[in-house]
């Protein structure tokens, strides 16, 4: 018979015995929740003992018991700066609680420095007491105070007399006399250093940086103490400030030709950051595309053409009133032959002041003559449609503004050289030096009928098919969104062609004659151009006349123009003409097209031969069908 290993006995002992295991961890668990409470009263304890810190602060305060208040703050001050690091965050309650007190003193402190500076309020004894004895929570916020008042008083915001009143009563503070004295006897050096550091924050408020910077830069060379250092730190400040802005600015200026001008701009940064390598090469690229100017005093040419043919198989391409794609293309290879360089015609006026304007010289690379380029009304009429000319202005991929038009086919051409905006871009890409810093030309607007092709507006829209049905074209209809959409399209256009050169002009709205039109024809007429057509361009200060029919300058009705920021005119006459009137600057164009250049001399430009588009032979079938 085969016994079990385990006794009855042994089994009676085992399920006897005391559970010893249990009990220990039931003794641990017991000692933890005791320490969890301990800790919970302990910090509710700590709590409220912190709660109750800033109303014993206050009432010490009150009570002008400044040593008791300082001892308070102290005591909290000592156990976080004695705590562990890592363990700051247990320290939130003391933290809170230093925090409130500072700003409670604070709060009294400014309440008194206010009455003294604007109510010249003398300090009580009890005052001059809270800021003697308030030592640490004092001190410093009263020097920095009077620090703040001589960089005010640096920059015109207050006033000498004030000042010294100040500082007299601050000389009972005796814990700040170490930083007070030095300041008070530098006030007359300050007071000579005024005008100066005003002027250099007068540039630096006109984003004037370089001007602000090298009018900072002479006062350190003048003066010491603390001038100097005012302005050693806004040098610093104002370098940090312009450094990447103004170096954007001039690398655009280098994408958009515009050399001279990035020319002067690196020259000065380059003054200003003389180990730049970045501005330093900059600065090269820019002096390698500039030569030496004059000052120009002849006549100033101005060219004027209309939209051009790019189709010349469309039924009515050969109109006299325009030029050819091509014939546009040698006219400016001609100009740019024969010496021409194209000129900003608002450069010649400095439109500053509104009551008038002042002449300015036109400067322009030695052995260079000047010419203006004006591209009159491109709204993209649909009258112009069977002339081959284009239907509307379109952005391509890259951002340059291209044209579109229909062939004979019926396809949607798109093409930059479609049009004189496309074609001079390019023209100027391949030969920089036709413009003078970046200058392209004028692109005169009206607002009858769609501006650039788009129907921008209601008041367009039944003009729009109008014509549209004369050229034998279907009517459009547009919601309020899709015109909407249109004048998103056409402001994205002008952002574009602003951006590159070109500036704008009005040409009226309506397309009348200003001469003859009334007053009030003039008012209600420019009010709609600058509604509807104004808001996409923004500000424009020309006008390019419709037929030339200007108005003169004297006129009310030019005085109207004048007050709403137009006071370049342009006129029409074969001869290169300007004349400087009151508030007016007004220039001659001479329209350039297919008629001009067959029967006008304007070898004084170029060889009209040389631009004309050749005589096509007819063919022997055309022949016989003449005979």
């Amino acid at each position: 018979m085969n016994r079990s290993s385990v006794s009855i006995f042994d089994m009676y002992e085992q399920k006897n015995r005391p559970a010893k295991g249990y009990t220990v961890a039931a003794i641990i668990c017991l000692a933890m929740v005791f320490v969890i409470i301990g800790v919970s009263v302990w910090i509710k304890t700590t709590n409220k003992q912190e709660e109750s810190v800033l109303p014993e602060f206050v009432a010490a305060l009150d009570q002008g018991r400044y040593d008791d208040a300082l001892q308070i703050y102290r005591d909290i001050h000592d156990r976080v700066v004695a705590a562990d690091p890592s363990k700051l965050e247990s320290m939130k309650s003391e933290t809170d609680a230093m925090a409130q007190m500072e700003s409670e003193v604070d709060s009294r402190l400014q309440e008194i420095e206010s009455k003294i500076r604007y109510e010249r309020y003398e300090p009580t004894t009890g005052d001059i007491e809270f800021m003697n004895e308030m030592e640490e929570l004092t001190s410093s916020s009263i020097s920095q105070w009077l620090h703040d008042l001589c960089e005010e008083f640096l920059l015109g915001t207050i006033e000498k007399p004030d000042v010294i009143f100040i500082f007299d009563q601050m000389s009972n503070i005796g814990n700040i006399s170490a930083s007070a004295t030095p300041l008070r006897q530098e006030i007359e050096t300050i007071e000579m250093a005024r005008g100066d550091a005003q002027a250099a924050e007068s540039a630096f408020a006109e984003d004037d940086y370089v001007r602000a910077v090298q009018t900072y830069q002479g006062v350190t060379e003048n003066y010491s103490g603390f001038v100097l250092d005012f302005a050693e730190r806004r040098i610093a400040e104002i370098k940090e400030i312009m450094y990447e802005p103004m170096l954007l600015e001039g690398e655009h200026m280098l994408e958009r030709y515009r050399y001279y001008s990035a020319e002067a701009l690196f020259s000065d940064m380059a003054v200003i950051f003389p180990d730049d390598d970045r501005i330093n090469s900059d600065l090269l690229e820019a002096t390698r595309n500039t030569t030496q100017t004059e000052t120009y005093s002849g006549t100033v040419e101005v060219l004027c053409v209309r939209q051009l043919i790019a189709d010349t198989t469309s039924p009515g391409a050969d109109s006299d009133l325009f030029l050819t794609t091509t014939e546009f293309q040698r006219m400016l290879e001609q100009l740019y032959a024969n010496g021409y360089v194209l000129v900003d015609a608002e450069t010649m006026a400095d439109q500053s002041e509104e009551s008038f304007i002042t002449e300015m010289d036109l400067t322009v690379p030695e052995g260079k003559r000047p010419v203006i380029l004006v591209l009159d009304q491109f709204d993209y009429y649909a009258s112009n449609y069977i002339n081959g000319c284009c239907e509307r202005l379109v952005l391509n991929d890259q951002d340059q503004v291209c044209a579109e038009y229909t062939d004979s086919e019926g396809n949607k051409v798109i093409s930059r050289t479609a049009e004189a905006i496309g074609i001079l871009d390019e023209f100027i890409e391949e030969h920089p030096e036709f413009s003078f810093d970046g200058a392209k030309g004028v692109i005169s607007i009206c607002g009858y009928e769609s501006c650039f092709g788009y129907v921008i507006s209601e008041d367009e829209l039944d003009d729009r098919n109008n014509a549209l049905a004369l050229a034998g074209r279907p009517s459009i209809n547009l919601s309020e969104s899709d015109i909407e959409a249109n004048r998103n399209t056409v402001s994205d256009i002008c952002s574009v062609l602003l951006d590159t050169g070109w500036k704008f002009a009005c040409a009226t709205y309506g397309n009348i004659n200003a001469y003859e039109a009334d007053y009030d024809t003039i008012i209600s007429d420019t009010e709609k151009w600058l509604d509807q057509i104004g808001t996409l361009t923004g500000p424009v200060h020309m006008i390019v006349y419709p037929g030339g029919n200007y108005i003169y300058g004297t006129d009310p009705k030019a005085e109207y123009l004048k007050g709403n920021g137009i006071r370049i005119f342009f006129g029409m006459g074969y001869n290169a003409y300007h004349i400087y009137g009151n508030n007016y600057l007004y220039y001659d164009r001479l329209m350039i097209s297919d008629s001009s250049l067959r029967n006008s001399d304007l070898s004084r430009l170029f060889d009209s031969s040389l631009v004309l588009d050749p005589v096509e032979e007819p063919s022997e079938q055309e022949e016989q069908e003449i005979v």
